[in-house]
């Protein structure tokens, strides 16, 4: 399942992923109003991702309070760590070569945008399979809002969840919101 959706997503021509990334951001930029976070997480693009920084750059500069912040992962059984991101500051590759910022000043989100490879209408999500995500939301308390963003290719009947699975509040898509059900 996981493979399926990312060889999806992956063959998705340069023109159509564009298109498909600007319709899940203009679904996406009214929900964070809605929500409100003052720290947001999120993902730089990675395998075809949807593009969300020019989102998120934008939505930085509605506020002066605001933060925006890129995962780091520090080891393969340790959640993520967050660590804040602006438009125009020094960026270095990390392990698996995705840029995180150079100055690793850490802060916790309380919004946290989650990129899909599969999904289903339960908000349930099949990752890369290393379950950063799951045990990161499990370590933060509070537990941040969570929405996960993807294309509706990725979209399942069931990713058919395991019991340490975590359930998303939210999925946005070019299709528009969904309330996890």
């Amino acid at each position: 399942m996981r493979n399926a959706a990312l060889a999806a997503r992956e063959a998705l021509s340069p023109q159509r992923h564009a298109e498909l990334s600007a319709a899940l951001c203009g679904h996406l930029a009214p929900l964070l109003k809605t929500l409100a976070p003052v720290t947001l997480g999120f993902c730089w693009p990675y395998r075809a991702e949807p593009d969300l920084r020019a989102l998120v750059s934008d939505w930085l500069a509605e506020g002066a309070d605001r933060r925006a912040a890129l995962p780091l992962v520090p080891g393969s059984d340790a959640p993520l760590r967050f660590l804040r991101w602006t438009p125009e500051m020094d960026m270095r590759a990390d392990a698996y070569g995705i840029p995180v910022p150079a100055a690793e000043e850490s802060v916790t989100p309380d919004l946290v945008l989650v990129p899909l490879n599969a999904f289903d209408a339960r908000g349930y999500r099949l990752g890369y399979g290393g379950g950063y995500f799951d045990r990161t939301l499990a370590a933060l308390d509070p537990v941040p809002a969570t929405v996960g963003v993807g294309f509706e290719l990725g979209r399942v009947e069931s990713i058919l969840p395991e019991p340490h699975d975590r359930p998303l509040d939210w999925i946005v898509t070019e299709a528009g919101v969904f309330r996890a059900c």
